[in-house]
């Protein structure tokens, strides 16, 4: 019976409100040792926890005295599982002109049962701290790009470009190599994230009230999509464009419908001037692209990079769809209705100058931080990557030693570990072998959603298997949020895993558990998409408004209650599912 994680942090008794809105989709899976270290360090506080407490600070939302110097408040990690501090979260719209901390709950939580009232203590009025918000957000409203995001962009970019031939380094120098650039870089772009991602909702929060008010609550999602220039969405294109080529190439063909199994071998052992023109095609790609993939935030997780045939597989789903399907018309379509929308409703209220004047600085704040918001997230996972990749050189070469059960068990060790196996590695692989053994047994267990406190034991937890919701019968409708506008109707397809999405075809309805970004070259040949998970801004969420894939995310247990195979139609304006007819 699993009673403890290797590692965890303090709970605040303070500010006592945790949730896995949000951060279940950056990290969906159990937190592994090593990565810990994001969360607590040696030293102390490691470069999350600082990095969101710097956005905090930067935006106004609290005080440095606020927050106690020895202990992880903004995130924690129990129970196996990262956990954000919902009380912290809610001074932001506490404390914000015109918000309240019901704003802070209906973005994260909707009508999900059990969220605390929010109570007003002493100290938490503080209208200096209001006017500091105030002038960020003025700020927001009228600045017309971030150029420390596109420093930053740059930067990690050369990372990639300049990677040394790790084959040659040592042991302990890809270790103090992958260390050093967490150390040196993680705190300021993760920080930089936080700041650009809270900020985004401002300008977001100005359009949907003004578009309440005129009586077009719906126009809100149309003013969100076609933005252009957002980064999670360039894979989706340029994938499209190789599949366009495959599709044009029997050659190519062939190679794809042999299987995604070994692919990536099978076209580089090959002297056909098709296939060596996509592999070349496709290193570049993956250049600038490679760090990409499922949990990609945690470095012991597969990218496009370390396993191509993730990549692959979502360019042979786009090579079947016909040409209707290419995300540029549908991205140029959203966004030639978001320029007529926008001219609508500013037309209606231009009566009054300075709604008039606010609405159309939101507008135009919208597309740069927006786009800020995926800009910042690929730098933090272009970073991680550089990691991951040292890390896994380092893991194979243990294997081959017999050190490693596999290439990825690095994870299993905190850090201070890391440093005592490379110093004498007897004995651990046993260990390593019983971790993760543990790891997989936490990881079936169904953490919760909220909680205040403390989630009690983990022994209590119930299995996710033994947690089977009702499945939904013809005419069954399921309630989500909407995530991009448009309605389709198609055959539900439930995908868990990116390494299998072969019985995807194109016009099928995507059913999946999670809006990672890695997902999204998935929306491309599908008619519509269904996610478990996810919010108003979740990055996946923008990357389909600008694809123009219509979107319902936040549909719990999607994945379990709508049968595979089902006819199912989709409004992503209302955000409803409906069972249209069983396979």
């Amino acid at each position: 019976m699993v009673n403890r994680w290797v590692v965890e942090t303090d709970l605040s008794e303070d500010w006592d409100f945790y949730t896995r809105a949000n951060v279940g989709e950056v990290f969906p899976d159990p937190v592994s040792p090593l990565t810990f270290f994001y969360f607590q360090n040696e030293g102390g506080l490691g470069g999350s926890e600082l990095g969101f407490r710097d956005a905090f600070f930067r935006i106004g939302v609290m005080e440095p005295e606020e927050l106690p110097n020895d202990e992880c408040v903004v995130l924690g990690v129990v129970g196996g599982y990262c956990y954000l501090n919902a009380s912290a979260f809610r001074m932001l719209g506490h404390r914000a002109p015109e918000m309240t901390a019901n704003d802070i709950d209906a973005a994260f939580f909707g009508d999900a049962p059990g969220v605390p009232e929010f109570v007003v203590r002493p100290g938490f009025d503080r209208p200096d701290l209001t006017e500091k918000i105030a002038a960020t957000f003025q700020w927001a409203l009228t600045t017309p790009d971030l150029p420390d995001v596109r420093r930053h962009e740059q930067a990690m970019n050369a990372l990639r470009t300049s990677r040394p031939d790790l084959s040659r380094m040592s042991d302990r120098e890809l270790v103090e190599r992958s260390l050093e650039l967490i150390d040196t870089h993680f705190r300021g772009l993760f920080g930089e994230h936080v700041f650009v991602s809270l900020v985004a909702t401002m300008p977001v929060g100005i359009i949907t009230k003004v578009c309440q008010a005129v009586g077009r609550p719906d126009d809100v999602l149309r003013l969100l999509a076609g933005v252009g220039d957002i980064e999670s969405a360039a894979p989706a294109m340029e994938m499209w464009a190789l599949g366009r080529r495959v599709a044009s190439s029997p050659a190519l063909c062939a190679a794809f419908d042999a299987g995604a199994d070994g692919l990536d071998a099978r076209l580089r052992a090959s002297t056909d001037p098709d296939l060596t023109d996509l592999v070349r095609a496709f290193d570049g790609f993956m250049v600038n692209h490679g760090s990409r993939g499922p949990n990609e935030w945690e470095p012991r997780s597969p990218t496009w990079e370390t396993h191509p045939e993730l990549a692959l597989a979502a360019i042979d789903r786009m090579r079947l769809s016909p040409e209707a399907s290419s995300p540029s018309v549908h991205h140029h379509e959203r966004a030639v209705e978001r320029e007529m929308v926008g001219a609508e409703i500013a037309a209606m209220v231009a009566s009054d100058p300075e709604v008039h004047r606010q609405f159309l600085a939101a507008l135009a704040a919208a597309k740069v931080f927006m786009a800020g918001r995926e800009r910042t997230k690929t730098n933090c996972v272009k970073l991680i990557e550089e990691t991951r990749v040292a890390l896994l050189e380092w893991g194979q070469r243990c294997v081959a030693a017999g050190t490693f059960p596999h290439p990825n068990s690095f994870g299993m060790l905190t850090r201070p570990e890391v440093f005592q196996f490379l110093d004498d590695p007897t004995g651990w692989c046993d260990v390593l072998a019983q971790r993760e053994a543990l790891y997989d047994d936490i990881a079936a267990l169904q953490e919760p959603f909220l909680f205040v406190g403390h989630p009690g034991p983990m022994s209590e937890y119930p299995r996710r298997d033994d947690v089977r919701p009702a499945v939904l019968g013809a005419g069954g409708v399921l309630q989500g949020v909407p995530g991009c506008p448009g309605t389709a109707r198609g055959v539900a397809r439930v995908v868990v895993d990116l390494h299998h999405p072969t019985h995807l075809e194109p016009g099928d309805v995507l059913v999946a558990p999670i809006t990672d970004p890695s997902w999204t070259p998935l929306f491309v040949p599908a008619a519509a998409v269904v996610v478990n998970v996810g919010a108003p801004l979740s990055h996946a969420v923008i990357v389909s408004r600008e694809l123009g894939i219509p979107c319902v995310v936040s549909a719990t247990d999607a994945t379990s209650r709508i049968p595979d195979g089902a006819t199912v139609q989709v409004d992503g304006t209302t955000g409803t599912v409906t069972v249209v007819g069983l396979p």
